[in-house]
């Protein structure tokens, strides 16, 4: 995933607790702006419709509804994120 403050990758191990940080800069990992559900333009600024309203979304919270984001540096889904969309749906298809 790519941190929202220093565009920085992070390499995810495992679970991510609400007080990890970015090894590069600090910031707050388990927050609203590094995650896939992350939807300015969304009711509540998330996708998830059950996800409650959370005031800095820059801030390491509490959501059960967190998931990494998969964007490269430049914002773009990363190359193999779209490799597995794209074979699902060929799937989807096939005959």
């Amino acid at each position: 995933m790519i941190c929202h403050a220093c565009q920085n990758e992070i390499v995810i191990e495992g679970f991510i607790s609400r007080t990890d940080e970015c090894s590069h800069c600090g910031a707050d990992i388990h927050c609203c702006l590094n995650c896939a559900n992350y939807d300015p333009y969304a009711h509540n600024r998330c996708r998830e419709s059950q996800a409650e309203w959370v005031p800095n979304r820059e801030k390491a919270n509490f959501c059960d509804f967190f998931v990494p984001n998969t964007l490269n540096s430049k914002g773009q889904p990363r190359k193999a994120a779209v490799d597995d969309v794209k074979s699902a749906f060929d799937d989807l298809f096939k005959k």
